[in-house]
């Protein structure tokens, strides 16, 4: 027989509701966690390209000696003749998401 008012059950059907709640949360830190490392990542690629750019050495190289393997596929990198480097890629995306969008960063160093 069941009472009136009973709360039998009451925190299996809360934990039901805040459950996908909780998981949608964890899903967003890791990824502006992975946004972050991304944005990190790229700006040490750029110094590197622009130190290797200014002394006449392969910028790219460079850039994909300082990038984890993970963010190789989409680096994307322009030189120009004053010694700027700009380097850019694809930031990784959780499992069955698109990916968020890209992360850039820009280094010069006057030629050697």
């Amino acid at each position: 027989m069941v009472r009136p008012g009973a709360q039998d059950g009451q925190a299996a059907v809360e934990l039901v509701a805040l459950l996908p709640c909780t998981l949608a949360l964890l899903a967003a830190v890791w990824q502006l966690a992975l946004a972050g490392h991304a944005a990190w990542a790229v700006s040490a690629a750029a110094r590197a390209a622009a130190r290797a750019h200014a002394v006449g050495a392969d910028p790219g190289r460079a850039a994909r000696d300082h990038l984890p393997a993970a963010l190789e596929p989409g680096l994307r990198l322009r030189a120009d003749t004053r010694g700027a480097v700009h380097v850019r890629v694809r930031i990784p995306a959780l499992p069955g998401l698109p990916s968020p969008g890209h992360a850039g960063a820009s280094a010069r160093f006057a030629p050697q």
